[in-house]
């Protein structure tokens, strides 16, 4: 059985099988709406969902926000005064948060405590009083201090009960509040990360972009300076560099020598890797048109080779902030970095470098608790942007 069409008669039209409908190119394509919403996205589009999909770097960076929001108001969050002292609670160890005493529902609180000396070893010995309930007060007036130096106030997020006392993470040799100084000492550790990276971004854009768009004899030069300070072992280096400073200096003075050290030893690896990509990226066309067009070299680097890979940038920037914390911490814990009344975490671990303080006074080392934590937020989310740096990958 023919299941085939008869062919035309001979002189008859042929019969068109094409659409007369409007050409449409998505109807074309096909494309699904989801296909659709990724055809027409940004390029941060992009970026933002691929980040999204990195679910520590998200918590990472939320953790430190919310850390660097913290240090605009570290006075406000504070339970004490930076320079408070207790001095009938002089190493007294974490109190415990309640919420039922007595099968009662009462609320947070702690029990008062009472001090009393072990004439064997000297030793305080601290005993809670069950029956002395010290409620913690929230959005209260406690402890006068200067808002960013500059403002007077007495308002805090949580206070002690009146006549009380709140040493969530003890107090130290002086009676003062280890919670209450690891917060203010956020404000020096956190933000020195950043101005550091700053410095070091700077130095590490400029010499390494006109290192190699340049090349030649500046290029040989900047890789062996690179190859000398690269050699050179890092906490001798950062021991000599901070004992040039002179004592007399001011904290302010320090704190950005300190910073200018810092970020003198770490703009040698960004260097190198701006460098390497305007290596490849000079021979490009569009490089070669503003040249001829007369474009000065600062522009054709700050304006046409460095922003094609800023997020690359932008994220070894974020991967070398928390070895500028680290730097600070170690400088200040061997006692060359900054210096009271500066506050820094490095500063507060100064309190527990005896081996004996260690073992009867272990909470002095909480403040290295913010310190894991920050370097591993700032890892995280260094990994996350690096992949979202590259979309289509």
């Amino acid at each position: 059985m023919n299941t085939h069409s008869p062919l035309p008669a001979p002189g008859a039209p042929l019969q068109h099988y094409v659409s007369s409908a409007p050409f449409d190119l998505q109807s074309v394509e096909a494309m699904t709406p989801e296909q659709s919403k990724v055809f027409q996205a940004s390029q941060l589009r992009l970026m933002w969902w691929k980040f999204r999909e990195h679910r520590l770097a998200v918590i990472s960076g939320i953790l430190l926000a919310v850390l660097y929001f913290g240090i605009l108001i570290c006075e406000f969050l504070a339970p004490y005064n930076l320079h408070t002292r207790n001095m009938d609670f002089i190493y007294s160890p974490p109190q415990r948060v309640h919420l039922f005493h007595d099968g009662q529902f009462v609320g947070p609180f702690v029990y008062g405590r009472q001090m009393t000396l072990d004439m064997d070893t000297l030793k305080r010995n601290y005993i809670e009083k069950k029956d002395d309930v010290q409620r913690i007060r929230f959005f209260c007036k406690g402890d006068s201090y200067r808002f960013w130096g500059l403002i007077e106030g007495d308002r805090h997020f949580v206070c002690p009960a009146v006549n009380g006392q709140l040493f969530l993470a003890g107090t130290d040799r002086l009676g003062r509040d280890v919670l209450s100084r690891i917060i203010y000492g956020a404000r020096i550790s956190l933000t020195i990360g950043l101005v550091g990276i700053s410095f070091s971004f700077l130095l590490g854009i400029v010499i390494g972009g006109l290192a190699g768009y340049h090349g030649g004899i500046f290029d040989l030069i900047v890789q062996r300076i690179i190859e000398v300070l690269q050699s050179i072992p890092s906490i001798p280096l950062w021991l000599a560099l901070a004992a040039i400073m002179p004592i007399t200096w001011s904290p302010i003075l320090i704190y950005f020598g300190i910073t200018v050290i810092l970020g003198l030893l770490d703009w040698t690896g960004l260097a190198r890797a701006v460098r390497s990509k305007l290596l490849a990226l000079r021979e490009e066309d569009y490089v070669l048109a503003a040249q001829l067009m007369g474009a000065r070299s600062s522009r054709i680097i700050g304006r046409h080779l460095i922003p094609g890979f800023m997020s690359h940038l932008i994220a070894t920037a974020t991967i070398s902030i928390p070895g500028m914390i680290l730097g600070e911490t170690a400088l200040s814990f061997l006692g060359l970095g900054l210096r009271a009344p500066i506050t820094s975490w490095g500063i507060l671990l100064t309190e527990a470098r005896s081996v004996s303080v260690i073992a009867f006074y272990p909470w002095l080392l909480l403040p290295m608790l913010p310190v894991i934590l920050v370097i591993l937020a700032f890892n995280f989310l260094g990994d996350g942007l690096r992949d979202a740096a590259d979309p289509y990958k």
